[in-house]
């Protein structure tokens, strides 16, 4: 397979049609016809169901596109480490994390320093769960992580973040609990909870004094956005890190008594070649959080 059938088969797969897709390529539509035609022939395998109207992706045509944005993003990303120009670093620093308060007090602070000194360089900033990040990391796709502890480290070298993020509760401003300055287990153990699976797994038996099998858990959750949109309905009550969420006014953040918190460290795989911008921002890192 050639990273440009790859690049047109992406095209094909977001527009859904092939006459559109050759306009945005720029070739005409029998070739790309021809061209995906013998890309299914390649994999011996069927990658879109045809219609009159649009094009859908079979099982095996999603994950192609899967596997395709991948080895695209990385045959990108490589090219861009490589163009250096003279003596001024340049390159891309792709880095993934969830949200939670210690990312955002820490993060933006160091890019602004990196790009300051070395203004060519291009930041990708991806967000998602430890899994998703972790998953990124181990193939190539990210360069950089911050993840939340507990997390096996065996496979990454790392630097610990300073400060903490602190668990607690989302609610609605006018909930009666709202008037409390901390919440204790006694306050939730008849409530509908919106829990995260971080909390269900590690923190929630210990903070609840080992019975959670009683627990009114109406949703778990990987990203607080979805969680805070249930909590603005009345659904639940949700388990959240102070200061993951922005945006949502009329809701209110109560931590929890006895206190729960994680510190976070920032990764990078082991043994793994790194570009020169990638390795600077390490050393920055480095220096910045040093003991």
């Amino acid at each position: 397979m050639e990273l440009r059938v790859l690049r047109y088969y992406l095209t094909v797969a977001r527009e859904e049609n092939i006459t559109r897709a050759a306009e945005i390529l720029h070739i005409t539509q029998p070739t790309l016809s021809r061209q995906m035609a013998e890309l299914e022939d390649e994999l011996n395998t069927k990658l879109f169901e045809r219609t009159n109207r649009k094009i859908v992706l079979t099982e095996a045509g999603m994950l192609l596109r899967r596997r395709a944005e991948e080895l695209v993003s990385l045959a990108e990303k490589t090219e861009l480490e490589f163009k250096n120009s003279g003596e001024e670093l340049s390159g891309l620093i792709s880095i993934g994390s969830g949200v939670s308060s210690v990312v955002s007090e820490n993060l933006p602070d160091l890019i602004e320093t990196y790009v300051k000194r070395y203004p060519q360089v291009r930041f990708e900033l991806h967000t998602g769960t430890a899994a998703v990040i972790k998953d990124q990391l181990d193939k190539g796709l990210l360069d950089i992580g911050i993840l939340m502890e507990p997390v096996e480290v065996e496979k990454y070298d790392f630097i610990r973040l300073p400060k903490k993020d602190v668990w607690g509760i989302l609610m609605p401003e006018e909930d009666p609990l709202a008037q409390k300055s901390n919440i204790t287990s006694a306050d939730l153990r008849t409530l509908p909870l919106i829990v995260s699976w971080r909390i269900v797994e590690r923190e929630a038996k210990a903070w609840f004094g080992g019975d959670t099998d009683h627990l009114n858990v109406v949703c778990t959750y990987d990203l607080i956005d979805n969680a805070a949109l249930l909590v603005e309905r009345r659904i639940g009550y949700a388990f959240v890190i102070e200061g993951a969420l922005k945006h949502f006014p009329n809701l209110v953040f109560r931590p929890l008594l006895p206190e729960v918190s994680n510190t976070s460290v920032l990764v990078w795989k082991k043994y793994q070649p790194s570009s020169t911008a990638v390795q600077k921002f390490i050393e920055l890192a480095k220096d910045t959080y040093k003991d």
